[in-house]
């Protein structure tokens, strides 16, 4: 499995197993596939109320705790420097381990300085080998790091063919930041399935679009994790370090880049009222 080295030193797997959106009563199940197939980073979040699943399969795995990299995220309604400190606590419990590996703050809302604190204090004290945010664009990024005594080290953010985050992705990069894609397959949104350029290029290496699509990312540095529920698509997905695109396959998949997410804009003021109901 392919690593990328985080700010701090830390190798992190470059290749994981999301679990957003699998419910509770089928995490467990969905963990220990993967973990079974060779992954060997999972990625899960307070909000979607599963790490007691990812840290029963993660025990019951037999794989040594070391070789395995979990994170997860504090939601919004956790922030503010004590419940974000108490709800690392928390997160700690649930997944039944001494450690989280990486967590993000996940949305740039809400009292994200309080909460950034109580995450450089929890990686100072080794609760957290590694710390960082998700959804923070250039603007809330810049100003974070900025004024900040650790600056995140990840940036989980939608990235996919058809939203691309260059420019993101080179604020990130100058900042020290790894960009971690999250919606690497855009679940399926406008036509990805289906989509022709992509098909064609996969029909040369004997890939699926889905692989295509995911080696694309692996080869723009991205930290990539895929979701599947079914153990021989986790399969298929990991199954993509055998082949490596040419530059002009990476180049013709940039022409699909619209530059517009396909799901919800972080500085669009509905968005924003829309999180604010999440809390």
């Amino acid at each position: 499995m392919n690593t990328v080295k985080l700010s701090n030193g830390i190798e992190m797997p470059q290749m994981g197993y999301g679990v957003y959106q699998v419910g509770p009563a089928e995490c467990e199940r969905c963990v220990s596939d993967a973990l079974s197939v060779g992954y060997r980073m999972i990625d899960t979040a307070q909000a979607y109320a599963n790490e007691e699943g990812v840290g029963i399969a993660v025990k019951k795995s037999g794989i040594a705790r070391k070789d395995i990299f979990i994170v997860s995220k504090i939601w919004i309604n956790n922030y503010g420097y004590q419940k974000a400190k108490a709800s690392i606590d928390g997160s700690l419990r649930k997944l039944e381990t001494d450690y989280i590996d990486l967590m993000l703050l996940h949305q740039p809302f809400c009292d994200r300085y309080g909460a950034y604190r109580a995450l450089e204090e929890a990686y100072k004290a080794g609760k957290l080998r590694s710390i960082g945010v998700s959804n923070f664009y250039p603007d809330h990024l810049i100003d974070l790091a900025s004024n900040v005594e650790i600056p995140p080290m990840v940036n989980q953010v939608e990235m996919h063919v058809f939203n691309q985050q260059v420019e993101a992705q080179k604020w990130m990069e100058e900042y020290g930041c790894r960009i971690m894609s999250w919606g690497p397959l855009a679940e399926g949104r406008n036509n990805f399935f289906t989509q022709p350029l992509l098909g064609e290029i996969g029909a040369k290496y004997g890939k699926t679009i889905p692989q295509v699509a995911l080696r694309w990312l692996l080869q723009r540095g991205a930290i990539i994790i895929p979701k599947s529920s079914h153990k021989e698509r986790m399969v298929q997905n990991i199954d993509i370090f055998d082949f490596e695109l040419s530059a002009g396959d990476m180049a013709a998949i940039a022409t699909l880049d619209t530059g517009r997410s396909l799901f919800f804009d972080h500085h669009d003021g509905a968005t924003t009222k829309m999180f604010m109901g999440w809390k």
